[in-house]
């Protein structure tokens, strides 16, 4: 398998040459600072020994003014080589001997020894200069100044760069080393797993695997827990596809089924409306002639008799339609839109004015409502509620029906539609919307049970729900969501 990135690689061998590198650089600049510091203090102690001894050798000079002594004491520091100027200066400040270097004719910046000290040193621009006061009894004769050369402390900072330089480089090479190792036996496996992982999740290909390493370590370890993990997600897939072949076949399976189903339910629909409703015309048409044409010879219980079966026949076709409708609005197709709710309760309030005109009936429809449903469901939705809330009030001298939108804190537009009627027991209402249920006498109002089992069927398919509050004699409130 291609490793298209080695990052992880690089990474650590270019955090492992920085660590190494670092850490010699610091090392080699304490050593190097350590050194610097011991041999300074040495070349300070050896110049100081020197400048003692010409000192003592030259009281006598100084005491007798003999400064060819002096000369000749100072003289024997040409066997020094680092000594480049040395003199001899009397109490008075006055120059009593000199040496100088073969080459050498400039005289140093001379140091000053603090009152108390016996000496001072001065170091300069690649040299070192220390004053060393002549002492005779407790009394000073002078003072004798050394130069001394420091290109020793150079040539040994040169020295110290070149070990150094060796070193860094030794150890460059032996962190690349570690690094490769590393690669080989951490990084590249890890690399290799990442690539797998991306492929993987690119191609869903579960059946892939990592291959070990053959060490016993910790990332054969990883490689090992990370295949048995591809093996669990490749069994859990397969099952998956398995589970959702066989879901798949079973949906089909229930569709065609449903399908089936939907094609006898119409055709028992149309039996319903052309074949019952023949013998249900027949019936009250021929109750109706008896009533007509034979009136004379039919007494007043004939004629009731006639009238129930009229009634009973008219009834049945009442009911046959409200089953063909809850079976209708239960197939047909919802293309939602947005609707004029207040126009179209406003509109179903004329219609049921005109159907019964001596009534009075207060109707209040909130303006500006709007509702994104299917225009034709909702219609029958406000249709059956506001015709039950029309036939409930029938008995109230003042009647009062409202249809308005509440507003919930974060939650979906609940419309309702309030009256003052007749209300419901509420220990019954888990019946209210079943089909064919009915909570009062067909001679108190009349009605098939059907109409708020369609309500609910409607409101339903729309994703909502719709749910009554009431109290006997108290009227009714039904609320629905879309």
């Amino acid at each position: 398998m291609r490793l298209p990135n080695q990052k992880l690689s690089r990474n650590v061998t270019l955090i492992n040459l920085l660590v190494s590198a670092a850490a010699l650089l610091l090392a080699c600049a304490a050593f190097v600072g350590y050194d610097q510091i011991s041999f300074r203090r040495s070349m300070v102690s050896e110049v100081s020994v020197r400048a003692q001894i010409i000192a003592s050798n030259s009281v006598s000079a100084i005491l007798f003014n003999d400064a060819t002594s002096a000369r000749s004491t100072l003289s024997a520091l040409s066997a020094s080589a680092d000594v480049m100027w040395a003199g001899i200066c009397t109490a008075q400040g006055k120059s009593f001997a000199l040496y100088q270097r073969t080459g050498t004719d400039r005289v140093p910046a001379l140091p000053s020894i603090a009152p108390g000290q016996m000496q001072s040193v001065l170091f300069g621009n690649g040299d070192i200069v220390l004053a060393r006061a002549i002492i005779f009894r407790g009394r000073s004769l002078g003072t004798v100044y050394v130069e001394s050369d420091l290109s020793t402390i150079a040539q040994r900072r040169k020295e110290y760069a070149a070990i150094a330089l060796a070193v860094l480089l030794a150890s460059m090479v032996a962190a690349l080393l570690v690094s490769w190792l590393f690669a080989k036996s951490v990084a590249d496996p890890i690399v290799g797993l990442a690539a797998l992982t991306r492929d993987i999740t690119e191609h869903k290909d579960y059946s892939a695997r990592a291959i070990p390493t053959g060490r016993n370590d910790e990332v054969t370890l990883l490689i090992g827990s990370f295949n048995d993990m591809l093996g669990q997600i490749e069994r859990r897939d397969r099952a998956l596809r398995e589970a959702r072949a066989d879901l798949e076949r079973r949906v089909e399976e229930r569709t065609a089924q449903l399908t089936h189903a939907n094609k006898e339910l119409e055709s028992f629909s149309y039996s319903v409306s052309h074949d019952l409703r023949a013998p249900l015309r027949s019936i009250d048409g021929f109750s109706q002639a008896l009533l007509e044409d034979y009136d004379a010879k039919l007494d007043a219980a004939g004629k009731d008799y006639l009238r129930r079966i009229r009634a009973s026949a008219q009834r049945m076709g009442v009911l046959i339609d409200d089953l063909l409708n809850l079976g209708r609005v239960s197939r047909a197709t919802i293309q939602k839109e947005k609707v004029d709710a207040t126009a179209l309760a406003e509109s179903i309030a004329a219609d049921l004015r005109r159907a019964q005109p001596g009534r009075e009936v207060e109707f209040r429809i909130e303006k500006g409502m709007e509702a994104w449903a299917d225009p034709g469901l909702l219609r029958i939705v406000l249709d059956n509620l506001l015709n039950n809330a029309w036939k409930f009030t029938s008995k109230r001298g003042h009647a009062s029906i409202e249809f308005g939108l509440r507003r919930d804190n974060g939650g979906p537009a609940c419309y309702f539609v309030r009256d003052n009627g007749a209300g419901f027991d509420p220990k019954y209402a888990d019946r209210l919307f079943g089909a064919f249920q009915r909570l009062h006498a067909m001679t108190d109002f009349a009605g098939t049970g059907v109409g708020l089992a369609t309500v609910q069927r409607i409101i339903t398919r729309h994703g909502g729900s719709v749910w009554a509050e009431s109290a006997v004699d108290q009227g009714a409130v039904f609320y629905f969501t879309l």
